[in-house]
């Protein structure tokens, strides 16, 4: 089977909400994304066949396909298209099987695949919101009524129902929270994010490196003391992920697109899989993908060496962790969204280049990242370092 190779992995330190990179229109981000993730490899930037962007607030600054937007706020040339994908916080991962897909298939020889989230400048929920002021409706249907009575869609909702099922009490949560800041701080201290970020230069001349939300002074009492988000949850502010800016990408080539730009790669893709589930706990598909990719790839979860599980709550990677069996010293082992935080369409790929960089700076061979998303879906990919 052609191979789909993995050239470069880059991102941008997360930003907090309103914080350092919001000043930044999110296009800009991301064609300066573009620009890092071309100069680290040291592609022919003509030699792109497309770049495929993962965006979930498709609004303002970033509607109008931002990812050929992203193209022409780069140094990339005209020629270059881009395109934009959707699938809610798995977006950038699917730009990434997307990008994969297209290699192995020989369409294409190099492609870029990415994400950008201006969270500040893009509120999560904008387009609904923003629809329902101007009187269009919203995603709901007689059709889905139908079939879901009375249902309100709601991630939050959704969590708790996961952490009441698999018996998550809100302590566990709260040491969750807890550890990936003590291993987020403690990777930003050994500088273990060097080869995965690129500095982004702000207009008052500062470099934006590190990444934002990290709690280096967290305490376990500072965490459980924050408020709850359902009155009768178990969830907070502080064991979910945070929001944040940012970009990320990928350089996907086959063996043509190798032997043209020569270089030689970080790793390849192994597995690429994405499920659907149950769209009210809406958050629990990262369990049975995991299951479908390890049944598909013959592959035991001992087999797999790192995990990157997608902190959107804590209760998702605990549930994970017990559903599956696999060792928590192996998981988000730099620590995850609660600590990093989650800028919605970057996020796939962000996880994957820090996966990536984890795989080849303690010489381990096979990683596996999954996300959870909105509307019960999951994305899982199974990578091997080279």
């Amino acid at each position: 089977m052609p191979e789909a190779y993995i050239l470069s992995a880059v991102r941008t330190a997360t930003g907090k909400r309103n914080g350092r990179l919001s000043g930044l229109h999110p296009a800009l981000l991301a064609g300066r994304m573009l620009d890092a993730l071309v100069a680290r490899s040291g592609a022919d930037p003509a030699a792109i066949g497309d770049v495929i962007l993962g965006c979930v607030g498709q609004v303002g600054e970033q509607a109008s396909n931002i990812g050929r937007n992203a193209v022409l706020s780069s140094s990339l040339p005209e020629s270059v298209p881009g395109t934009t994908v959707e699938r809610q916080c798995g977006s950038s991962q699917q730009a990434l099987h997307f990008a994969a897909q297209a290699v192995m298939s020989g369409a294409q020889d190099v492609v870029i695949a990415g994400g950008v989230e201006s969270m500040s400048r893009i509120p999560m929920m904008s387009t609904t919101t923003l629809a329902a002021k101007a009187g269009m409706g919203g995603p709901s249907n007689p059709a889905r009524e139908a079939r879901y009575p009375g249902i309100q869609f709601s991630q939050f909702s959704g969590a708790e129902a996961i952490a009441r099922k698999f018996g998550l009490d809100k302590d566990m949560l709260d040491a969750f929270a807890l550890e990936s800041h003590l291993r987020a701080a403690s990777a930003t201290a050994r500088d273990a994010f060097r080869e995965e970020i690129f500095p982004v230069t702000l207009d008052d001349g500062t470099i934006h490196d590190e990444d934002e939300g990290i709690r280096k002074d967290a305490t376990l009492d500072g965490i459980a003391g924050v408020k709850l988000i359902l009155p009768d949850g178990r969830l907070t502010a502080a064991t979910s992920s945070q929001i944040s800016d940012g970009a990320s990408g990928v350089l996907v080539v086959n063996e043509a697109g190798l032997k043209r730009l020569g270089g030689k790669p970080l790793a390849r893709m192994h597995h690429m899989t994405v499920v659907g589930g149950d769209p009210v706990v809406m958050l629990e598909s990262p369990i049975a993908g995991t299951q479908r990719a390890l049944a598909r790839t013959g592959m035991r979860i001992e087999d797999i060496d790192l995990y990157e599980v997608n902190e959107a709550f804590s209760a998702i990677p605990l549930a994970w962790l017990q559903a599956i069996g696999a060792d928590p010293a192996r998981t988000n082992i730099h620590g995850g969204a609660i600590a990093l935080g989650h800028p919605l369409g970057a996020s796939g790929t962000r996880i994957f280049a820090t996966l990536v960089h984890a795989l080849r700076s303690t010489g381990k061979r096979y990683g596996l990242q999954t996300m959870c998303e909105g509307g019960g879906m999951a994305n899982v990919t199974i990578v091997e370092r080279l």
